[in-house]
């Protein structure tokens, strides 16, 4: 007597659907962000209205410091841009304005790619090379306490009045500070990374690329970030003396001209680009360094 079987039950096909983790990654990082720009707005929106509050109340001389609203309406008088001319050339139709933010962020970049390649180069040599380390190590250590301001006169005199100037002056700023701070972070990487890297069979080249060089880009970048505010004071510090032309210059015109409010729209226009230079720092750090979050209380 033979028994039939019962024929197999037919398993449901599952839909392809978004992984959960990654949605809830990109809800939580909106979520921040949002939260981020709310309390920087509620920040800033706080401090004009107190510095506006006491222009009301007659408690500053306006002319002396003038109240937000006066100095943002200079944007519109886009002539008092080219006396001296601050811009290199015209940047988004006649909006002069833009054109020396471009000028400045340009120098800014191309000195900061410059120092970090070099310092990171220079430190990584000193370290694996120990007679280059100690002829080097000495000289660099004399010089990074020199503030960058102080080489605009030199700066000036070897490069001339342009770019070349302001780039090398961002370039100083950042690199002897950076080589220092990559030769520091080199010798305190954990040694169990690198004798278990040695055990399994690295070579030393390959210790020094795929093992030290992860280990100490968390601290290079935190280092990068700070010693960016010291080059973007520094490009605007040459930028008044010598340079005459991006955002700098037109703080200087602002002076030349006794205009405080054309004075205290390129502060407020320095402090707000380099305030996104930093947001854009940060995100490209949480970017590289995934695996690494943020502590909290």
């Amino acid at each position: 007597m033979t028994t039939k079987m019962p024929p197999p039950a037919s398993r449901p096909v599952r839909s392809a659907a978004p992984a959960p983790g990654r949605q809830a990654a990109r809800t939580r990082w909106a979520k921040n962000a949002a939260q981020s720009v709310m309390w920087w707005c509620i920040s800033l929106g706080l401090f004009i209205g107190i510095w506006e509050l006491i222009t009301v109340l007659g408690w500053t001389n306006t002319i002396i410091l003038p109240p937000p609203h006066e100095f943002f309406a200079e944007i519109a008088n886009q002539d008092q841009f080219l006396a001296p001319r601050i811009g290199v050339e015209r940047t988004g139709g006649n909006f002069v304005l833009l054109t020396a933010i471009v000028a400045t962020l340009k120098r800014v970049l191309i000195g900061l790619v410059m120092g970090f390649v070099a310092a990171l180069g220079v430190g990584g040599l000193a370290c694996y090379f120990d007679l280059f380390g100690k002829l080097t190590l000495p000289v660099i250590t004399l010089l990074a306490p020199i503030a960058p301001i102080a080489w605009i006169p030199f700066a000036i005199m070897a490069f001339g009045i342009g770019d070349s100037a302001a780039i090398f002056v961002v370039f100083i700023g950042i690199f002897f500070l950076l080589t220092l701070a990559t030769v520091n972070a080199i010798r305190n990487v954990n040694q169990l990374y690198i004798n278990t890297a040695r055990v399994l069979g690295a070579s030393r080249r390959q210790v020094m690329f795929k093992v030290i060089l992860p280990a100490i880009i968390p601290d290079l970048f935190f280092i990068l970030r700070i010693n960016f505010f010291a080059a973007w004071m520094a490009v605007l510090a040459a930028e008044m003396v010598g340079v005459n032309t991006g955002l700098g210059a037109i703080v200087m015109v602002g002076r030349q001209m006794f205009n405080a409010k054309l004075m205290f729209l390129g502060m407020a226009v320095i402090g707000l680009v380099g305030y996104l230079l930093d947001v854009v720092f940060r995100q490209l750090q949480n970017r590289v360094l995934w695996w690494k979050g943020a502590s909290q209380l």
